[in-house]
C-alpha cells in the first residue's frame, strides 16, 4: 500500500472492493504439479519498466532452476484489481498462481478464501526472521500467515530549509514545537501554508491519535471494537484539527485535502512544512523545492520523540485455487527475497521490508534514513480485519475529521458517532 501514489491508489482499490459482492470460500486445490505453467499477477506502477526488469531477472533464474516451468507475468491495473481478484477468487481457473496485493487488503482476502496459508513455508523461509514485524504482521490473520512482504512505505517531515533557516526556526523537536513552527511561518509568510494538513488525508492524522496513546480500534481473537472515541485519541484528534485555521492552513483550502494534494503544494513551493512518504521523495524532487528543503522523523508528544507512522505497503501472495503450489511459494519467495527487494528499492524506490536490508540502503541513499528512523521507532497498521475495507471506504474517519474542521461536531460527538460506524463494520464482518 508507495502511498502518495502508491498507497493512496490502494485504498482507493479498497473502496471497489467494499462494494463488490462477498464469494464464497474456495477449497484449496489438492494438486501440487512440479512443471506447467505459473501464472503471476503484479501492479502495473506509474513507470512500470523499471520494475519489468527486476521481475524478469527473478523469472529467469526461476526458470533454470525448474525445468519445463514457464512463468507468465501481467501487469494489471490497479483501478480494476479489486473487479479482476473478486473474479479469480470466485472462478480458481481464471485466477493467477500468486499475486501482489496492498496489504491492507490481507483480512479480506482471506474472509474470500482468496489467499493461502503459508505459515509453515513462511517460518521455514530463513530470511522471514529478518522480517520487519509490522510488515509480517500485514500478512498475518488470526496468527495464521498468508503472503510475504513486499515493500513497505512511511511518513515523514518534509520541511523547507530555507524558510526554517530565513526565519530562525529550529527544526521540530514535538508536536507543540511544530504547531508553533507552522503558524510562524504562515504569519511571516502569508502566502504559504505553515504545515499543509488534509481533512481527507486518515493516514496524515493517524501520527497525531498514535502519538497521543490512542488507536483505531482494540482486538481480541480476531473480534475488534473501536477506540477512537477514548480519550487519548480524542486528544489526538484535536491536536490535529486545530491545524486547519486561517494561521496555518484555512479550513476552507485544506478540508478536503488528501495526501496527494498536501504533496502536491508543498513540492509547488507552496508550505514550509508537509508530511509526506519515502514514496513522496520523486514528486518532490521534481517540484520547485528541490535542494531547498530536508525530512527528519514526524515528531511526537515528548521532545525528541518520533510519532508513530502508518506502516503501508504491499504483499505477494499465493491464490488458494493453484495447482502448482511449492512452484507458487518458491516464486513467492524469490520475488520478495533480500536480494530481489534490494534491486526493487534502488528501481523504483520501494523501501525493503527486511530491517538489514533496510539499514543498508539507507546507509547507500541519505534520503531514506529519516524513514527508516521512523520504522524503527514503531510503526502502526490498520486492524485485520475485513470491516477496515467499509470503514475506509465509507470515508469513516476523513468525515469524522471534516465534521469536526466545519465546527459542525464537537471532537468527542464526531468520534462518537465514527466509533459506532467502525463498531458496525466490524460486527457485520464477523
Amino acid at each position: 500500500m508507495k502511498l502518495a501514489p502508491r498507497l493512496a491508489v490502494l485504498l482507493t482499490a479498497i473502496v471497489v472492493t467494499a462494494c463488490a459482492p462477498q464469494t464464497s470460500t474456495n477449497s484449496s486445490s489438492d494438486k501440487d504439479e512440479k512443471t506447467g505453467t505459473l501464472r503471476v499477477w503484479l501492479f502495473q506502477e506509474v513507470g512500470n519498466k523499471p520494475k519489468e526488469k527486476v521481475v524478469d531477472s527473478v523469472v529467469a533464474a526461476f526458470e533454470k532452476a525448474h525445468d519445463d516451468t514457464k512463468v507468465d507475468v501481467e501487469y494489471i491495473p490497479v483501478d480494476t484489481r479489486a473487479q479482476r481478484v473478486k473474479a479469480a477468487f470466485n472462478d480458481p481457473d481464471s485466477a493467477p498462481d500468486v499475486m501482489e496485493y496492498g496489504n491492507t487488503d490481507t483480512a479480506g482476502y482471506v474472509k474470500d478464501g482468496g489467499l493461502l496459508d503459508v505459515t509453515k513455508e513462511f517460518g521455514a523461509w530463513t530470511e522471514a526472521k529478518d522480517t520487519d514485524p509490522t510488515a509480517r504482521q500485514s500478512v498475518t490473520v488470526d496468527g495464521k500467515v498468508y503472503g510475504a512482504p513486499f515493500y513497505v512505505g512511511v511518513r515523514a517531515l518534509y520541511y523547507r530549509i530555507d524558510v526554517f533557516e530565513e526565519l530562525g526556526l529550529e527544526v521540530p523537536r514535538s508536536m507543540t514545537e511544530l504547531a508553533a513552527a507552522a503558524r510562524e511561518i504562515r504569519a511571516a509568510k502569508p502566502e504559504l501554508y505553515g504545515l499543509v494538513v488534509g481533512g481527507a488525508y486518515t493516514y496524515g492524522a493517524m501520527p497525531f491519535v498514535w502519538a497521543n496513546g490512542g488507536e483505531l480500534a482494540t482486538g481480541d481473537g480476531g473480534s475488534y471494537t473501536s477506540a477512537i472515541d477514548s480519550a487519548a485519541a480524542r486528544k489526538g484528534i484535536k491536536a490535529y484539527t486545530s491545524l486547519f485555521s486561517d494561521d496555518n492552513c484555512p479550513a476552507a483550502k485544506c478540508a478536503g485535502f488528501g495526501g496527494n494534494d498536501t504533496i502536491t503544494a508543498f513540492a509547488a513551493g507552496k508550505a514550509g512544512m508537509a508530511i509526506g512518504g519515502d514514496f513522496s521523495h520523486a514528486a518532490v524532487e521534481a517540484g520547485k523545492v528541490k535542494g531547498k528543503y530536508a525530512v527528519v522523523p514526524l515528531p511526537g508528544v515528548a521532545p525528541g520523540s518520533i510519532a508513530p507512522a502508518f506502516a503501508g505497503g504491499n504483499n505477494i501472495g499465493v491464490l488458494k485455487s493453484t495447482s502448482h503450489r511449492t512452484l507458487a511459494v518458491d516464486f513467492m519467495e524469490r520475488l520478495a527475497s533480500k536480494k530481489t527487494q534490494t534491486s526493487m528499492f534502488d528501481a523504483m524506490g520501494f523501501l525493503p521490508t527486511f530491517s538489514d536490508v533496510r539499514q543498508r540502503v539507507a546507509a547507500e541513499k541519505p534520503y531514506v534514513k529519516p524513514f527508516v528512523e521512523t520504522l524503527g521507532a514503531g510503526t502502526k497498521f490498520v486492524p485485520a480485519s475485513p470491516g477496515w475495507s467499509q470503514i475506509d471506504s465509507s470515508l469513516v474517519l476523513p468525515t469524522m475529521l471534516q465534521e469536526v474542521i466545519s465546527g459542525k461536531s464537537s471532537v468527542a460527538a464526531a468520534s462518537r458517532d465514527a466509533a459506532k460506524k467502525m463498531d458496525e463494520a466490524f460486527g457485520s464482518a464477523g
